[in-house]
């Protein structure tokens, strides 16, 4: 009987299991963000409908098996921009995922610089809506007016606040609250999904179900940064309900001081 996978983990907020190691580009003030130009909505639509959606319906549904339960919250807030936060928990999937988890919608996706150099979908990436983080303060203010401006234009942005990949994880791990000040600041409704594992009776590898919770809203009462911390951990607690959900464990994940062997 083949042996579970166990990775060893020192920091939940900083330890990163992705298998791709890349060079990843400084995002500088002299980035685009901009897509809203008649020629780049028309790549944007060619890649992200023609080319990739139909290969990422296939990939989550045959090879990951996934389902979806809450998708009909999000049908109120279809005409709205709204934030999505997510556990982050597939190489490859979770970009997938996403894609189909707002269709007929196109979404956008704050991202890492790593994965503009992802070997074939690198070079696509900002035409399927990767925002990639910024390297300085100039950049960021492009950065953040990037977001208010895809929320302006009633797109639905996705954010892993975990940041780091942590293949079929179960749990959620610990995320600071400073990606929720964007919703916090344009007061924007937030919904969270969160991928568990479930058993299958023919295979090893689990299926995906995926919950969708939400809305939650900002507590436009409060300073910037108590609606801040306040919107993080109703999302926070909420996710970690939702992963309970999970009924296997694929990979586990032991912290290595708990190490006895």
């Amino acid at each position: 009987m083949k042996e579970k996978k166990v990775i060893y983990y020192t920091d939940e907020l900083n330890d990163e299991f992705s298998t791709f190691k890349g060079n990843p580009p400084v995002i500088d003030s002299t980035y685009d963000y901009d897509d809203s130009t008649f020629a780049r909505q028309l790549k944007r639509f060619f890649i992200y409908r023609i080319l990739v959606f139909p290969m990422a319906w296939a990939y989550t549904r045959l090879a990951m098996h996934r389902r979806l339960v809450g998708k009909e919250k999000l049908k109120p807030y279809r005409k709205t921009g709204i934030f999505l936060y997510g556990n982050h928990t597939q190489p490859v999937g979770d970009a997938f995922m996403q894609a189909c988890m707002t269709y007929p919608r196109t979404n956008y996706v704050i991202v890492h610089p790593n994965n503009l150099t992802v070997p074939f979908f690198g070079p696509m990436t900002p035409a399927l809506g990767a925002l990639p983080i910024p390297g300085n303060t100039t950049a960021y203010r492009n950065f953040t007016k990037a977001i208010a401006d895809k929320i302006a234009r009633r797109h639905p942005v996705v954010i892993y606040p975990e940041a780091h990949i942590w293949p079929y994880y179960t749990k959620i791990r610990p995320f600071p609250d400073m990606s929720f000040g964007y919703p916090a600041n344009l007061n924007t409704p937030v919904f969270c999904f969160v991928n568990t594992y479930r058993k299958r009776r023919v295979s090893k590898k689990p299926k995906v179900v995926t919950y969708i919770d939400g809305p939650f809203f900002p507590d436009m009462e409060l300073d910037p940064k108590s609606r801040r911390k306040k919107l993080r951990d109703e999302v926070y607690n909420r996710m970690t309900e939702l992963a309970q959900n999970s009924d296997c464990e694929y990979i586990r994940y032991i912290r290595k001081e708990e190490d006895n062997g």
